[in-house]
């Protein structure tokens, strides 16, 4: 605040730091969330359409396919992890709670991939491989239940019970290859991509009004 503020621009900067807003947004998250989503939800559909024998690609493209989806993640988080340093970061403890809750949940997510793609390699067993989603939509459940705790905002709560639920439908379905990629791929949709839209919209929006 400073020496020329209205009392509606003290209102909305004291509104911030309450609910964590702030030019800075979670416009990474968003980003994050709504491209992985996409391009995953995506893959999924493509191996559901390879099941089905709709798509019968030589190896080569299936195989450029499969890399090419974490490529382009990558390229856009840069981008988003760039373009969010070019604004001031938000100070508010709830959203710096918040990004860290996510930002551990990111590193366990690497854990995992890294322990389950190891341990499908060993025993040589593909379902091994796929029990990792399950645990990662567990863990993202536990994140969105922080976000929810600390923002009270009942989408985040829907979210994480999704997450839950998901959990438990993957872990029980790795050996049905078509409801296990039907499950992950409605959930990629609505408990990744949706959520991203939302909190990149609102980043956006928030730096708007700045």
């Amino acid at each position: 605040m400073t020496d020329k503020s209205t009392p509606e621009a003290d209102l909305a900067f004291l509104r911030s730091v309450v609910t964590g807003g702030g030019p800075g947004g979670h416009l990474t998250l968003g980003v994050a969330y709504l491209a992985g989503g996409l391009l995953y939800g995506a893959q999924c559909l493509f191996h559901i359409g390879q099941i089905a024998g709709w798509i019968r690609w030589p190896d080569l493209a299936n195989l450029a396919v499969v890399v090419a989806v974490p490529v382009a993640f990558f390229v856009i988080l840069t981008w988003a992890i760039l373009e969010d340093r070019k604004v001031p970061k938000p100070g508010p403890m709830v959203t710096r709670t918040l990004n860290a809750a996510f930002s551990a949940t990111g590193m366990a997510n690497l854990a995992i991939i890294i322990v389950f793609g190891v341990g499908s390699a060993r025993d040589h067993d593909f379902a091994v491989w796929l029990y990792y989603a399950a645990v990662i939509f567990a863990l993202q459940s536990a994140a969105w239940f922080v976000a929810f705790t600390l923002k009270r905002t009942p989408w985040m709560l829907a979210v994480s019970i999704g997450g839950w639920l998901t959990a438990v439908a993957l872990g029980l379905t790795v050996r049905q290859a078509p409801i296990y990629l039907g499950i992950c791929t409605v959930a990629l949709f609505l408990l990744f991509a949706l959520p991203g839209w939302v909190m990149l919209r609102g980043a956006l929006n928030a730096r708007k009004a700045a």
